[in-house]
């Protein structure tokens, strides 16, 4: 009896102390790559090979990409004997885990999907009933990020749902980043914090710059409708939590300017970084978006803000981010197809974040303007800004004050 006790004592110990080690993760919005948007249910063990190897040779390790996941489709329709997983014996012949110890023989993290409900969103075995085996199947693999989906959960409550799976994750041991996919429904920002890592809060992207297309009960959105949906939650968001915009569309088919734009608004809103194209076959530009490290910077800054918007007209949104170090991100975003002259003056319209009360300092000369695009300097704030910026596309600055 007396063992017993003490028994229970160590595995409480032991789930109080991975809690703890959770808490510490995530600490910057996460950044990686995802199958889904591209793939969908046809992946394989050489994609995610391939892929791995693409980080480490086009650079986007160094730019701080560093999770790639599977998403739905990865394991075979049945469980097996004992009730476990099984990845799909023609898709990953060599298993899971040997995928997980190429991924991280690179130096890179390895992440995996599941669903809360009795099936995935594709049809597949679901973890409902089965979180504890299944995570700590995840933690023998050597996973290190789950993303949680929301399919087939009739009668399920969603915070109940979402803290039995962190619950395992803790119990299983290994630190392990938690990907709430939830879709919004049940304001997962509200408790998010509590139980992952981060939560989405939209149903599926699709690539297009202002779209919304219908799928019967649901709706794939553009990267201005998810934006404008969401944009007031920024007071949850921040060191170890982020609202998850979903996995990005650069490269997917929207022009060169609107990925540029979609970049940059996923890393002021401070959403994960999460690519979602073929990394293989993208064209130069694409790479030269996705690696900037300048606009990353915005997106990993320290103090994990999310952005708000400052002024907004029909042609033109001016959104603005503090940053560590008094210094400030400001976006200027052409909403019109056609190039907006742009002429700014800074002090008509003083920035002042009603959310953290940080403003736009008086009591300096000026700010230096860096374009984070351009990756070269512009000017003071002394003087009103002049620039032209063509059609949806975006002027990005990096503020600092002349201290």
């Amino acid at each position: 009896m007396r063992k017993s006790f003490l028994l229970l004592i160590m595995i409480a110990f032991s789930i109080c102390a991975n809690a703890q080690k959770a808490k510490k993760m995530a600490l910057t919005p996460p950044m990686g790559w995802n199958s889904w948007n591209t793939f969908g249910t046809d992946i394989n063990e050489q994609l995610v090979m391939q892929t791995a190897d693409a980080f480490v040779e086009l650079g986007l390790k160094d730019a701080g990409y560093e999770y790639i996941v599977l998403d739905d489709g990865w394991m075979a329709k049945e469980r097996d004997e004992n009730n476990n997983l099984v990845p799909d014996p023609k898709k990953f012949p060599g298993g899971i885990k040997s995928i997980v110890d190429y991924v991280h023989s690179k130096g890179l993290k390895f992440g995996l999907y599941e669903c809360a409900g009795n099936q995935t969103c594709a049809g597949y075995p679901g973890s409902r009933g089965f979180e504890y085996q299944d995570a700590k199947l995840y933690a023998e693999w050597g996973i290190d990020f789950l993303k949680y989906d929301w399919c087939n959960t009739e009668n399920i409550n969603a915070k109940g749902a979402y803290q039995t799976m962190r619950d395992a994750l803790y119990a299983a041991g290994r630190p392990i980043v938690f990907s709430i996919c939830e879709w919004g429904d049940n304001e997962p920002w509200k408790w998010g914090e509590e139980m992952g890592h981060l939560w989405r809060v939209t149903g599926d992207i699709t690539n297009c710059w202002d779209c919304e297309v219908g799928h019967g009960n649901w709706s794939s959105r553009g990267i201005w409708p998810i934006i404008n949906l969401r944009k007031d939650l920024r007071k949850y968001a921040g060191p170890g939590h982020w609202n998850d915009l979903d996995m990005m569309e650069v490269g997917n088919g929207m022009t060169d300017s609107e990925d540029r734009v979609h970049l940059a608004m996923w890393s002021l809103l401070t959403s994960p970084l999460i690519l979602g194209n073929d990394l293989r076959t993208m064209s130069g530009e694409t790479l030269k978006t996705i690696e900037n490290k300048n606009v990353i910077a915005v997106n990993q800054d320290v103090l994990g803000i999310q952005a708000y918007c400052h002024l907004k007209s029909p042609d033109l949104e001016i959104w603005v981010k503090p940053l560590a170090n008094e210094e400030w991100a400001v976006a200027f975003v052409n909403m019109s197809k056609e190039e907006l002259q742009l002429s700014y003056d800074w002090w008509k319209h003083p920035i002042n974040d009603q959310l953290t009360h940080k403003q736009l300092e008086k009591k300096y000369k000026s700010y230096s303007m860096y374009d984070l695009y351009a990756s070269k300097n512009i000017g003071l704030t002394n003087k009103n800004l002049e620039s032209k910026i063509k059609g949806h596309d975006v002027l990005l600055l990096k503020l600092s004050p002349q201290k």
